[in-house]
């Protein structure tokens, strides 16, 4: 049987929002979605459909705004959004099982309908269009909607060919894909093509998806490797994934990873504190979720590029998830790694490889293990005490310092602000 998928997203979502808060018209309004108080370089996190006729984009920078537009800008809310993402996705179960929904982002969600068509006695049109005015109903917001025989059919006929159709629906097989995308461009328009990739393609005289389907797979393979097959498929209009298949996908590989870019930049002994304090937040998650580490990675990346981010991992004696043994080793390779001569501005940390504590954690003969034993009690009090009372319900010493940003932080959804 021929699947058939939409592809939904919700039109300039966080500026839309803000819009129906306050009941304005985004289509009318020149509104962006920025925290002032990050000064003119904050990140337009989203704009007005009003205001990118203009040319402003929704992932510019406040002063790239021509001076001569006015327009309102609005602190993000991410809390509100997730609320309003929320009442989406319940739309969509009134429509569709939870079976057949895969949530793609915040705003964006596929939705297998090939067993709904005959159900709801529609034709596939019939159906997106009653989701997305139950949605405008009962939110406010506009959505738009690719209707596809595959999932990259789906996204590319909502990214590209929806958007110049009045009732904001467009459906792509893969002989209209051919017809009617094999020359658009530019490249990057395509799900899954970045700048670097369509740069590499101009350079074997590759400019659209058609030339990509002419030229010898052979070059192609040898240029990505094996990404070279999706590109391929892609350029075809094709694409075996399924919903089902991202449903029972299990990653070989698992890491509890953490990272920021600072406000400012901070010294060598200021940006050693922060990095203690994403080691401590890593830590209670793996507390947990009952896991357990052996191997650690950090990345230190200086201002304004002035010299090459520095890198390090290592694997350690022990698998564990105490604080102060993993602290110990990050604080060695921070030592080994960071250059103290120049200022810091960004910090990553990863805990790699990690596995079920109940079979993996282990320690060596120099550790005392009754000590490990009182820590690990504690981490799990404290997880249970910001589970209950939120994550700045109890905190450390160095969180009270001026350059600490963990209490910060945990006011934050995504970076932004929550409210």
């Amino acid at each position: 049987m021929q699947k058939t998928y939409l592809c939904i997203d919700l039109k300039s979502f966080y500026a839309s929002v803000e819009c129906v808060e306050q009941g304005l018209d985004p289509f009318e309004v020149n509104l962006v979605v920025a925290d002032p108080t990050r000064g003119g370089g904050a990140i337009t996190l989203a704009a007005t459909p009003a205001i990118k006729k203009l040319g402003v984009s929704s992932r510019g920078r406040i002063f790239e705004i021509d001076p001569k537009i006015e327009y309102m800008i609005t602190p993000p809310r991410m809390h509100l959004y997730m609320e309003y993402s929320c009442r989406v996705y319940k739309i969509f179960l009134e429509f569709i099982a939870k079976e057949d929904i895969h949530v793609y982002s915040i705003d964006e969600s596929f939705l297998d309908i090939t067993n709904y068509l005959k159900l709801y006695q529609v034709n596939a049109k019939e159906l997106a269009k009653k989701i997305l005015d139950r949605i405008y109903e009962k939110t406010g917001l506009i959505a738009t909607v690719g209707i596809g025989t595959n999932l990259y059919l789906a996204k590319i006929a909502m990214d590209i060919s929806a958007k110049h159709n009045a009732d904001r629906i467009a459906c792509l097989n893969e002989d209209l894909y051919r017809q009617t995308l094999w020359h658009h461009t530019p490249m990057t328009d395509f799900w899954m093509l970045g700048n670097g990739t369509e740069r590499r393609l101009h350079k074997l005289g590759i400019y659209d998806m058609y030339d990509l389907c002419q030229f010898p797979i052979e070059i192609l393979y040898k240029e990505f490797g094996v990404n070279a097959e999706y590109i391929i498929d892609h350029a075809w209009g094709k694409e075996p994934t399924t919903i089902q298949d991202i449903k029972n996908y299990k990653s070989k590989q698992h890491s509890i990873s953490n990272s920021q870019i600072l406000f400012e930049d901070y010294s060598y002994k200021n940006a050693f504190v922060v990095m203690k304090e994403m080691v401590d937040q890593n830590v209670l998650t793996l507390t947990e979720k009952h896991l357990v580490t052996k191997q650690i990675s950090l990345m230190i990346g200086y201002s304004k590029d002035c010299i090459k981010p520095s890198c390090g991992s290592c694997k350690i004696t022990n698998c564990t998830n105490s604080y102060s043994i993993l602290l110990e080793e990050f604080k060695r390779l921070y030592i080994r790694i960071v250059n103290p001569n120049y200022p810091i501005r960004q910090i990553a940390i990863s805990f790699q490889d990690v596995k079920d504590e109940y079979y993996y954690e282990n320690y060596d003969l120099f550790t005392d293990v009754e000590k490990v034993e009182r820590e690990k009690k504690l981490q799990e009090t404290l997880v249970q005490i910001k589970h209950r009372y939120g994550k700045n319900a109890i905190l450390k010493g160095m969180n009270a310092l001026d350059f600490a940003t963990a209490k910060k932080r945990n006011t934050l959804i995504g970076g932004h602000n929550a409210y």
